[in-house]
């Protein structure tokens, strides 16, 4: 039998919402500053694909597809087809449609489907299942993408300077270190410039296709959907092989999506299509080029398609454009992490806001260690960009099939789609990245494996997570009693009452907080007033102050025993100090319980036992309790003032 401390107040799911959303309006909506900031946060994952896109599709199965104008004019034909397709029409022109509150990414599109079926248990539970498995799979490319792209920008200075070759890794573990040491100081002071790089790099990289393209200008036949038809009749196979790495070029479209909150539709709209996407059709064009005439140049297209002395300050550029895309993704994993918290897929974590103005800028020490951990692993175990490559595709592809399952789930309701249109949008953009999955499982023995076990390994946690509080929830309820019975009994046989306000942090109405029941029966005292308050995590990002509180008096307006109920959004910080101050402010404290600032806080947090209970198998059970019992602490997690926070509390049976 073990036990752990038991994390109970953490935040629980309420009831959904019903209705669609509309995104938040932005002051001058997709403006230049928008656009150039968008530009530095959501394409930098994307942006840098062409490091290494092509020449990973020239290296697949010993040069299976050949140097010559057929298979170049075909292959650049897929990557055409395939950003236009998932990226122009699928992210862009439909799913960022498809906000909540103004929210995109695979955990606010799964909140938005589960509001939107709302009134139907067995679907709201298969909906959280795929939530998870895509947020699975983000991880996945959180560990990658960082690894991939700084490897694949160092590695130019073996096109550069061979004689340096071994120093790639060794640079590359040197930048990263540097990167994930930063985060704690956050990105704000950093931030301003990543637009203008990035502008700077898509400029680079459209000049460089410009030149390729002039030199040979038949290469822009191979935009014609024509050719990616004759390469796959001609060559089924290679054609099935090649497209688990064309699929690297829409790496970073769940980016468009997920960062839509910050900048809004327009301004990434705009950026996509004025500056990133001609820009990276361009380069692929030149690179095509460099390829047709210098058949050799497949060994590294990108540094190659550019002159001798603009290798070694392409390097730095590349290496600069891919560290901001690194940081997109760990700060996307950041911002995902605390919604997975408050949506009760994850136990809770330390969160530190590192900007007073900007609460989408945080950090979080936990899970930057792990990120930094596994991304050295990672960059020690394959040490090439074309090695890693191989396994990339696997969570992207993923990741696309998530998205298009959860947008036909949506759209059915929200839009109203008929049954052909969710077939031709199902055949269209699934049909598409079935291939494209398929064709990286295919190199699960080669490196794929590693975003499924990483995926695993997620699911696993987040599934036992959310099953062991609903069992410790259910017996920590037994033990608790209905609340409103126990007001009644301290309302007719009243207590002795002490001075201040005594605020016990609870999951809901329904049970007594552990701590109350002791402090009553140890004690034998209860507190001037009495505020029982839950803070509840709503299926939106953000819930304004005015409509976060819900109040009961417990059946006893003039006992001063009152709950409140405080429902933040997913990416709230879910401050209860903060939020009483608000409460009072919104008039919603009844009176005799004003004095919030000086209020003494008691945590029900007590022991869980494992016992031979059904309900999780045993090494479930183990994960659960090393979970909850590094969990962060509730009362750091809540920002209860730790000179006024008392825990109490008894053992809970697993």
């Amino acid at each position: 039998m073990t036990h752990a401390e038991t994390p109970s107040e953490t935040t629980e799911v309420p009831s959904p919402d019903s209705g669609a959303t509309t995104a938040p309006s932005h002051p001058n909506a997709g403006g230049t500053a928008l656009v150039l900031a968008a530009l530095g946060i959501v394409f930098g994952d994307i942006g840098t694909s062409p490091l290494y896109a092509l020449q990973t599709v020239f290296s697949l199965d010993h040069n299976a597809v050949q140097a010559n104008v057929s298979d170049v004019y075909g292959v650049i034909s897929l990557m055409f087809w395939s950003v236009t397709l998932i990226v122009s029409v699928k992210y862009v022109g439909i799913l960022m449609r498809a906000d909540n509150d103004g929210e995109g990414g695979v955990m606010a599109l799964t909140a938005l489907a589960r509001r939107l079926y709302a009134d139907k248990a067995d679907k709201a539970r298969v909906l959280v299942v795929i939530g998870i498995i895509g947020v699975s799979l983000f991880y996945g490319d959180s560990l990658i993408t960082p690894a991939i792209s700084v490897l694949s920008a160092v590695e130019g200075v073996e096109v550069a300077a061979p004689g340096l070759s071994h120093l790639v890794v060794p640079v590359a573990v040197a930048i990263l270190t540097v990167l994930f040491a930063v985060q704690r100081f956050g990105t704000g002071k950093v931030g301003s410039l990543f637009g203008p790089v990035m502008l700077l790099w898509f400029s680079a990289l459209a000049v460089a296709g410009i030149a390729g393209v002039v030199q040979h200008p038949g290469v822009l036949a191979g935009l014609s959907p024509s050719y990616a038809v004759l390469f796959v009749v001609d060559h089924p196979f290679i054609a099935f092989i090649a497209m688990g790495a064309v699929v690297l070029v829409i790496t970073g479209a769940e980016a468009l999506y997920a960062d839509m909150g910050h900048f809004g539709r327009m301004p990434i709209l705009r950026a996509w299509f004025v500056v990133v996407f001609p820009a990276l059709i361009l380069n692929y064009l030149g690179q095509a080029s460099e390829i047709i005439r210098h058949p050799a140049a497949i060994a590294n297209p990108f540094f190659l398609s550019f002159p001798e002395w603009a290798r070694i300050p392409m390097v730095f550029l590349a290496t600069a454009a891919t560290v901001i895309a690194s940081q997109a993704v760990i700060s996307g994993a950041f911002s995902l992490s605390r919604q997975a918290v408050q949506l009760g897929l994850l136990p809770p974590v330390t969160v530190r806001q590192t900007s007073q103005h900007e609460g989408g800028q945080i950090y979080l020490p936990g899970v930057n260690a792990l990120l930094f951990a596994g991304v050295l692993v990672v960059v020690l175990a394959f040490r090439s960009s074309q090695r890693l490559a191989t396994a990339y595709g696997v969570s992207v592809t993923g990741a696309l099939v998530v998205d298009t399952v959860l947008l036909l789930i949506v759209a059915r309701v929200l839009w109203h789609w008929k049954p052909w249109q969710l077939v031709l949008a199902g055949v269209a953009f699934g049909g598409v990245e079935l291939t494209f999955l398929a064709a990286n499982l295919s190199k699960v023995l080669h490196g794929g494996w590693l975003p499924l076990l990483i995926a695993l390994v997620v699911f696993t946690v987040m599934t036992t997570w959310r099953r062991g509080r609903e069992i410790v929830g259910r017996n920590r309820a037994e033990q608790e009693g209905p609340l409103e019975d126990f007001v009644h009994e301290l309302y007719e046989n009243p207590p002795h009452r002490v001075e201040g306000i005594a605020v016990f942090p609870h999951p809901g109405m329904e049970t007594t907080p552990l701590a109350l029941r002791a402090n009553v029966a140890v004690n034998e005292v209860l507190h001037h007033a009495v505020l029982i308050v839950s803070a509840k995590s709503a299926n939106v990002p953000h819930v304004p102050p005015h409509d976060r509180f819900t109040t009961d008096d417990l059946g006893h307006p003039d006992d001063r025993i009152q709950y409140l109920c405080v429902t933040f959004g997913f990416s709230d910080e879910p401050n209860i100090p903060e939020a009483l101050l608000q409460a009072r402010e919104a008039e919603v404290l009844e009176p005799g319980i004003s004095d919030v600032e000086n209020a003494r806080y008691f945590l029900s947090r007590g022991a869980v036992t494992r016992t031979g209970a059904p309900g999780m198998i045993r090494w479930r059970k183990s994960l659960f309790l090393f979970l909850a019992h590094n969990a962060a602490d509730p009362a750091a997690y809540f920002g209860l003032p730790r000179d006024r926070t008392v825990t109490m509390g008894s053992a809970v049976d697993l």
